[in-house]
């Protein structure tokens, strides 16, 4: 028997994948759970094994196509299987014929004239249209989205019913919301005012599109990753939802250090790699206990505050940036941050994570000091409030008790959210984790 190869539902409210790229083609033998083909999400990007040993006897996705999750997508044969055949388009069915003319109706005498027509009955207004109840199967199908699209749509005043939707059966998807956002299209109820009838006027020519690089240059053109799309749409919507301030701080981190080379030797042979990175993510759970605040996101004209503290660790890739979470982070002790950090970013890398890995942070923490800034502004992942980035961490001349001393230092930025966060809170936070580093007891774990 054939097994039907379909796409996966990797997570809750994912309702779509798309196929970057098939690992096996169509004639290859393939083990079960061996890896089949590679997809991208919103929330992750995954290779997905083989739910059968066989050959591939048909592929039905092409590699960029965006399909809906339980869609097959291919098809494994037995042992020895010859591929499917392409189907041939179906022939048109015969149009049937024309009837026959009727014959003229004889002359006749006057007829009697026809008594009144009714007056038509006016048109509903563009405004009691949007909230009509939908006429149509597909404007009730415009209406299911899923829950980002809707929270997108609800942060934004926008209703959902008014777009057309690009996915199955009319589904409006995250690009759809996001597209109508990005071109600065008036909300929904100044749309529909926007409908009223209006006075003709002389066309006007469409705007010159715009240059997609300097003139007489030479180069070449390459299409955005799937990857690359959603981590641009993320951006521009955090810079368009969050009012963005960053506050930075200079640590001394010559406790720190003293403490992990108390603790390196014995990490070392538990096969965990002891970090700066451990030390900070320690002290910010302590941090966001302190200051509850930017353990929160907003929720409308509600602040929801978090029980768990889950710290997204933003992890570099060769094709772009994925962040997973250190679940209940303020639970662990450093050997257990250490353990899971190390984890997540060795699964990233290999894509093998899962969708809930990736979801359900609370407060992310980025380190471009890895590759040796001294600090930089991050952008805040929404829905969360704040984001820290961790700059280098070098040895440098300090004035310590009127004396030229070297200590390592580092700079720590926080980003945040105005809309809930001023600017002595923030800083009341960075204080905290501040001298939480800075008095660290090395014989603590």
């Amino acid at each position: 028997m054939p097994t039907d190869v379909v796409m996966p539902q990797m997570g809750e409210s994912i309702a779509e994948g798309t196929i970057v790229r098939w690992i096996k083609k169509v004639g290859d033998s393939v083990d079960r759970d061996e890896p089949l083909f590679e997809i991208s999400t919103d929330k992750v990007d995954a290779e997905i094994p083989s739910p059968a040993a066989g050959v591939i006897t048909e592929i039905r996705a092409k590699e960029g196509e965006t399909v809906a999750v339980n869609s097959v997508v291919a098809v494994i044969g037995a042992a020895g299987a010859k591929p499917a055949a392409p189907q041939p388009a179906a022939a048109e069915p015969p149009k049937p014929a024309a009837p026959p003319e009727k014959p003229a109706a004889p002359v006749a005498q006057a007829a009697p004239p026809a008594p009144p027509s009714p007056a038509p009955t006016p048109a509903p207004s563009p405004a009691r249209a949007q909230t009509a109840v939908p006429a149509s199967d597909d404007e009730a199908a415009r209406q299911r989205s899923s829950p980002l699209v809707r929270k997108i749509a609800k942060e934004h005043n926008v209703d959902i019913s008014s777009l057309k939707g690009s996915g199955i059966a009319g589904r409006v998807t995250k690009d759809d919301i996001l597209a109508f956002l990005g071109k600065g299209t008036p909300s929904a109820p100044a749309a529909a005012q926007s409908r009223q009838p209006a006075p003709p006027t002389r066309p006007s020519a469409p705007p010159p599109p715009m240059p997609s690089g300097p003139r007489g240059v030479p180069g070449h053109t390459e299409k955005m990753s799937v990857m690359r799309k959603r981590i641009a749409e993320h951006m521009v919507l955090s810079k368009k939802t969050s009012a963005h301030v960053h506050t930075v701080f200079e640590v001394n981190f010559s406790n720190v250090a003293a403490a992990r080379a108390v603790h390196k030797p014995a990490f070392e042979k538990s096969g965990v790699k002891l970090t700066y990175l451990s030390f900070i993510l320690k002290a910010v759970c302590d941090a966001l206990r302190a200051v509850p605040v930017l353990n929160a996101s907003v929720d409308g004209d509600n602040i929801v505050y978090h029980e768990d503290v889950n710290i997204g660790i933003a992890v570099a890739l060769d094709w772009g940036l994925i962040v997973p979470v250190v679940k209940k982070a303020d639970e662990k002790n450093l050997l257990g941050i250490s353990r899971t950090v190390v984890d997540l970013a060795a699964r990233a890398r290999a894509k093998q994570l899962k969708p809930e890995e990736v979801a359900g942070g609370t407060f992310t923490l980025t380190n471009p000091g890895g590759f040796g800034a001294l600090f930089g502004m991050p952008i805040i992942s929404q829905p969360q409030v704040a984001i820290l980035g961790v700059g280098a961490i070098e040895k440098r001349p300090v004035a310590i008790d009127d004396a030229i001393a070297i200590r390592p230092m580092g700079y720590l930025t926080l980003g945040y959210d105005h809309r809930i966060i001023d600017g002595a809170v923030a800083d009341e936070f960075m204080a905290h984790l501040k001298h939480t580093l800075e008095h660290w007891d090395p014989a603590s774990d």
